[in-house]
């Protein structure tokens, strides 16, 4: 597939870039040679092949979800500028 300078400043145009007019030939031969290693790609026989989100067979160890810290709540509003019934307060920034 080739693009043509009128599908390159459409193309900028929806993605909101500025591009030069003199810059519009170069990029529109960038963009065919890429569209043209895509189509490459299509042809590719995937037919068989599992989709896969690694190229490594790994799976993470997995631990149980138990709180092992916390509970100090009086500890860290001790820091707070203000805190009221067990919150941090916080000025009012939206009207």
């Amino acid at each position: 597939m080739s693009l043509d300078r009128t599908a390159v400043r459409a193309i900028a145009e929806l993605a909101r870039i500025e591009v030069p007019e003199e810059e519009l030939d170069h990029l529109a031969g960038e963009l065919s040679n890429i569209l043209v290693f895509i189509e490459q790609l299509a042809e590719v026989d995937t037919d068989g092949v599992l989709p896969m989100t690694s190229v490594a067979d790994l799976t993470l160890p997995m631990r149980a979800d138990e709180v092992t810290d916390g509970g100090y709540v009086d500890a860290v509003l001790a820091n707070a500028p203000e805190a009221e019934d067990g919150f941090f307060t916080v000025p009012k920034v939206v009207e």
